[in-house]
């Protein structure tokens, strides 16, 4: 009997909360207006592979510092491929990347840290 008594109440409360009006149960307001505008990131570079040697520009357009990093990957099983460390490219500035295989190049990218 005192099993039946707590149900009810708890039945009696849920009853209620569900017929509340919308507006009058609390939920999060979204403010109107326009999404924040992306952050532009990132500086362009370009590669060139000249024989086994690898030379890389960087510039960067945008007010926040990149951190960029030559990666060269070698042709040949024995060659040792490299990753270079990561250089600060500064708003409006331009960086000068290289690096080389003892024998062909595989592949070459760069990468970007947000600094």
């Amino acid at each position: 009997m005192r099993i039946f008594r707590s149900l009810a109440s708890v039945t009696v409360a849920v009853a209620l909360v569900m017929s509340l009006p919308y507006e009058a149960m609390p939920h999060a307001r979204v403010k109107p207006g326009k999404p924040p505008a992306p952050q532009l990131f990132g500086a362009w570079c370009r590669t060139r592979v000249t024989g086994s040697h690898v030379t890389a520009y960087c510039h960067n357009p945008y007010p926040q510092t990149d951190g960029v990093s030559l990666h060269v990957e070698c042709a040949r099983w024995w060659d040792l491929d490299t990753d270079g460390t990561p250089v600060d490219t500064g708003p409006a500035m331009t960086v000068r990347l290289s690096g080389r295989c003892w024998k062909e190049v595989g592949s070459v990218w760069i990468s970007h840290q947000k600094r």
